[in-house]
């Protein structure tokens, strides 16, 4: 069963439904006993990153991903402020993330003409940086739905699944073995993002 985790902050009943136009059961929980379950997990998130993770401290949460995680590989998708919770950390704050992967949150940082804004809103085209399940297969010049101000710098370039231009290339998907993470919102994306969205779904 896919689970998608309720921890107060994402757009959880748009991602159901994109999950059930690719064809796939799934459910929204915040009980760490629904969670320990799962077969894949969809950690979405929209909002500040001190809030998240104080959310996701606060419902308990945080044990039963580590385990489901980095000790089972169960695989798991992070969208948005849900992939840059996987970082160790964010200037957008003071907390620690998951940790999962080594990398830290950085906010886009412009020269004082004002031709671009933050935040960084509307479609844009991603660019792949390795062969991926999850970027396989989708329709041509895929382009995809972002909101965000800040965006993941891994310390390990080969962390990045694919690069988005705004101002400069930024990371806006990684993949490390059965973690996965997008910076834009599929479930915004129309065809694009169910395409992605199912191979999460379907991939080993």
């Amino acid at each position: 069963m896919v689970t998608i985790v309720d921890y107060g902050v994402g757009n959880l009943a748009s991602i159901a439904n994109m999950a059930r136009k690719a064809g796939t059961d799934c459910m929204i929980s915040s009980d760490p006993a629904v969670i320990a379950t799962a077969d894949r997990l969809i950690l979405p998130g929209v909002g500040a990153f001190d809030r998240g993770m104080a959310n996701l401290e606060e419902r308990g949460l945080i044990a039963v991903l580590n385990e489901r995680a980095l000790e089972r590989k169960v695989p798991v998708l992070g969208l948005c402020l849900g992939m840059q919770l996987f970082a160790r950390s964010s200037e957008e704050g003071r907390r620690a993330g998951l940790g999962w992967i080594a990398a830290a949150n950085r906010k886009f940082q412009f020269d004082t003409s004002g031709a671009l804004k933050v935040p960084h809103m509307g479609w844009n085209y991603i660019e792949p940086a390795q062969q991926a399940a999850l970027i396989e297969r989708l329709p041509a010049e895929p382009r995809f739905y972002f909101v965000h101000s800040y965006h993941l710098q891994c310390d390990d370039p080969s962390d990045v699944m694919c690069w988005t231009t705004y101002g400069y290339k930024f990371a806006s998907g990684i993949h490390r073995g059965n973690l996965w993470g997008t910076q834009f919102h599929p479930e915004k994306s129309h065809s694009f993002g169910l395409a992605l969205l199912k191979n999460f779904f379907t991939q080993n």
